[in-house]
């Protein structure tokens, strides 16, 4: 996950990391809360204010955004102070869930019926922000109604007390604190007062769910009111989603990618955006379109990776660059797959991925690890030896099943147990 960006979907990440929150602690109370409070304010001033004064933050501003706050313990990965961190989550888990669970049909459904409404309503608008930074509108909607329900997700928290929180009592204690300052700065900037900033449990801001830090890098007035306002601008939100992406490097006038079917003579060991080649040598090689259709002209002569996500077990893809943009959002490749399946819903009524994914979550983290080790001795490049499977562990897997007279898979089964030491 990189730490600029995005606030209910990375929330949801961060939960799943911190094996030790504020329900797994006794919470201070009375007396004792008291004295964390005086303590924690205390470490603000000595900490914080002249931090962010040398970073250009008023006085004026400090004492309105920082004055008496208390520590939110009901917050995830926040530490009674003096308490040891939580121990790395155990490897004896099973590695994930089967990505078919992260594709609800109705879920999709729902928010590709309401995504189309809202394209329509705000044509104009995205026609405009595709014409200024080259972004489709249904790329920008999509992840609109990934992030926040297109704006309609409640936004519970003051960011300042959270990152203020966390800055003070978390496990990441110096990524908050730079995303603090940057709070400040928005603050400073006259864009959205304190009591205005309101976000997520992680931090996030507003409809598009921005970091403080890629507010600042990112955030545009594209309403023209002189206010960069992602909290109830449609506009500003909007725009900014799109000026994020082109920030980090879509191009024009390319999709996202392409479900595909991989005959079996096609090894699936050539995944990943470090064995990209121009989509009309896929096509050669056999790859095609589950629709049935070709492949774009302007894709043709353009790179393209190969993706299996679950190996043979589930759909199959040749994804454009623009895939890895979508990553930058959120660093995951089905966050990357959700966003793009509901794009192609909101602008062409597509349905689901035609393949189904099987059941790939059911291998413990540790013999997952295993698996990596013993084929890190063999000379592999498996990426993070870590226990989950990402596309360097999935195509060393495939070739060494290759070079070992067994049926490619390209993802860790209980079979291979055995066979891999």
């Amino acid at each position: 996950m990189r730490a600029h960006t995005i606030g209910l979907a990375l929330a949801a990440a961060i939960s799943l990391l911190s094996s030790g929150t504020a329900s797994a602690q006794a919470v201070p109370t009375g007396a004792a809360a008291a004295k964390y409070d005086a303590e924690f304010n205390a470490w603000l001033k000595r900490e914080i204010w002249p931090e962010a004064r040398k970073a250009g933050v008023s006085q004026k501003t400090l004492e309105t955004a920082l004055t008496g706050l208390s520590i939110n313990w009901k917050l995830p990965d926040v530490l009674v102070p003096g308490q040891k961190p939580p121990m790395e989550q155990a490897q004896s888990q099973a590695e994930f869930s089967s990505p078919g669970a992260y594709f609800s049909e109705k879920r999709l459904q729902g928010l590709a019926a309401t995504g189309r409404s809202l394209a329509a309503t705000h044509a104009a608008t995205l026609k405009r922000i595709e014409a200024t930074y080259g972004v489709p509108g249904n790329i920008v909607v999509a992840i609109w109604g990934r992030e926040s329900g297109f704006g309609r997700a409640k936004l519970p928290n003051s960011v300042i007390d959270v990152l203020a929180t966390k800055a003070y009592a978390s496990t990441r204690k110096e990524m908050f604190r730079a995303e603090l300052i940057d709070a400040l700065k928005i603050a400073e900037s006259g864009d959205v007062p304190p009591s205005r900033m309101m976000g997520s449990w992680a931090g996030a801001l507003g409809q598009p769910q921005f970091m403080p830090s890629s507010y600042l890098k990112y955030a545009v007035d594209f309403d023209g009111d002189g206010h960069r306002d992602i909290w109830n601008s449609v506009p500003d939100a909007l725009a900014s989603i799109a000026n994020y992406l082109s920030k980090r490097g879509w191009q024009r006038d390319r999709d996202w990618g392409f479900e595909v079917s991989i005959p079996d003579n096609v090894s699936c060991a050539q995944e990943g955006p470090d064995l990209a080649k121009p989509v009309s040598q896929w096509a050669k090689m056999g790859i095609t379109r589950v629709s049935g259709k070709g492949f774009p002209a302007n894709d043709l002569s353009a790179d393209g990776m190969m993706l299996v996500p679950a190996g043979r077990h589930g759909p199959e893809f040749v994804v454009t660059p623009n895939f890895y943009v979508i990553k930058e959002y959120n660093n995951s490749d089905l966050y990357a797959l959700f966003i793009g399946n509901l794009a192609d819903r909101i602008a062409y009524g597509a349905g689901p991925f035609q393949a189904e994914w099987g059941n790939v979550g059911s291998m413990l983290r540790s013999d997952v690890l295993a698996m990596q080790k013993a084929l890190v001795a063999k000379g592999y490049d498996v990426g993070k030896a870590d226990g989950l499977a990402g596309f360097k562990t999935r195509r060393s897997l495939g070739d060494w099943q290759a070079k070992n007279g067994l049926k490619p898979t390209c993802f860790p089964d209980a079979s291979l147990k055995g066979r891999l030491r």
